[in-house]
């Protein structure tokens, strides 16, 4: 098999070098490039697919909050769950983690959505599927992805250690089995969607992760939003 070479950071690319070489992501990149030649819109752009990676190398990683799938609309996605570009409105969900924000920290409610400041922190901000077509949710599952991600769970899971994982919502606590709870902090709670966020509301994962890190002898997060 040819060498697949992956735009990412250079730790990241050590790290997950034998999952680049097997036949499921050669099979995921031959899918993204077909996507690509029948015209289809892809979200977030190509230079930002890894954009969680870029800006927090392996050994910055603190905290890992866990997504499903990219935003589907214009201009929304760029390569970090939950949050979406600047100029574009907070969807539900972010606006309901800046409401816990608020009640937790006390931290004012932004009307940035833009999660980029907590990644360059520590915070890796991992959506399970890296990619989705334009207004079709979902539309990238089952194509390699998920395989890739939980193997970067795996990862960080077996090389790193007192990393808090954030698992909001059934979908993200299904990765629990790939997390050591020996060596790690795992805290979970319901999504924040409208649907669930009642059940969200009042989790304090974010005073709690703060907590854990100045335990750890970690700098801890500053969850505001510029």
């Amino acid at each position: 098999m040819s060498k697949i070479e992956v735009q990412i950071e250079e730790s990241w690319k050590q790290l997950m070098a034998p999952e680049f070489q097997q036949p499921y992501f050669a099979a995921l990149r031959e899918f993204l490039l077909q996507e690509k030649a029948a015209g289809q819109v892809i979200y977030p752009p190509g230079n930002q697919i890894f954009n969680a990676f870029n800006l927090c190398p392996f050994a910055a990683v603190k905290a890992v909050i866990i997504g499903q799938d990219p935003y589907h609309g214009p201009g929304q996605a760029h390569g970090l769950c939950f949050s979406v570009a600047d100029g574009i409105p907070p969807p539900p969900s972010l606006v309901n983690i800046f409401k816990e924000l608020k009640t937790d920290l006390d931290i004012p409610i932004s009307t940035s959505g833009n999660l980029t400041k907590w990644g360059e922190q520590g915070v890796l901000l991992l959506n399970a599927l890296l990619t989705v077509r334009a207004n079709q949710p979902a539309s990238h599952h089952d194509k390699g992805w998920e395989q890739f991600t939980d193997a970067v769970i795996q990862t960080i899971s077996k090389h790193g250690r007192g990393i808090i994982f954030l698992l909001w919502g059934k979908y993200a606590q299904q990765k629990e089995t790939l997390i050591d709870a020996g060596k790690h902090h795992i805290l979970k709670a319901a999504h924040p969607s409208p649907f669930s966020v009642n059940k969200f509301f009042g989790c304090r994962h974010f005073s709690k992760t703060n907590a854990l890190l100045l335990k750890e002898g970690r700098k801890p997060i500053d969850w505001s939003i510029p």
